[in-house]
């Protein structure tokens, strides 16, 4: 129990600070007007990263990679805020509600998986399943330019990043996870793609 509750402190800690970085990394990408990156070039970095985490995931070197993975992505909201911002008349109030409804999803449901302790292994492999669905399908989308698809897409990421908090947390509390780094990463990605979809779904549908 004390290790667990250790894990969980840990891994709120890291995700805090990997969340203010990222936030000021993004802040700068709009300041300085940064364009979007070449959207293979931002995979091909955004695995490189994630895969060199998970290798030093047991070492200080671990916590640098954190950084340097949610400062990567945090630039790489930067110009998807900028969009938002300049191309909808209430882009900034599309920004704010996707950001408030990302902030109370994730307090609700990490809070409901502490307190409650339930087991949600059984979601390991249908999360899986279906972000590994929703992955591929986004790439054909943006391939072969399908908009219907893509706002499809955007909706299943939400439900996954749901389900993955969830999980993530879940497995925490329970002893399944006892790497606070990879743990952090999970919520960060899990934050970051949950986000990024609404904002895709509200502007859509907030788009006047």
């Amino acid at each position: 129990m004390l290790q667990t509750n250790k894990v969980l402190k840990n891994t709120y800690m890291l995700l805090s600070a990997t969340l203010l970085f990222s936030a000021s990394m993004a802040g700068v990408a709009v300041a300085t007007g940064m364009p979007f990156l070449n959207p293979w070039l931002t995979l091909g970095v955004y695995f490189g990263l994630l895969f060199l985490t998970a290798k030093t995931r047991n070492s200080a070197w671990g916590i640098l990679s954190v950084f340097g993975l949610t400062g990567f992505l945090g630039l790489t909201l930067g110009p998807l805020l900028s969009f938002y911002l300049t191309a909808l008349p209430n882009g900034g109030q599309v920004v704010m509600t996707a950001f408030g409804i990302t902030g109370v999803t994730f307090l609700g449901l990490s809070a409901y998986a502490i307190r409650s302790g339930r087991d949600f292994s059984f979601m390991g492999g249908f999360l899986t399943v279906g972000i590994l669905g929703a992955f591929l399908l986004g790439i054909v989308a943006f391939a072969f330019n399908m908009p219907t698809l893509s706002l499809a897409v955007s909706g299943m990421f939400v439900l996954a990043m749901g389900g993955l908090i969830l999980y993530q947390t879940s497995e925490i509390v329970r002893g399944g996870e006892t790497n606070y780094i990879m743990a952090t990463v999970t919520l960060y990605v899990a934050l970051y793609n949950l986000f990024t979809s609404l904002l895709h779904l509200l502007g859509i549908f907030g788009d006047e």
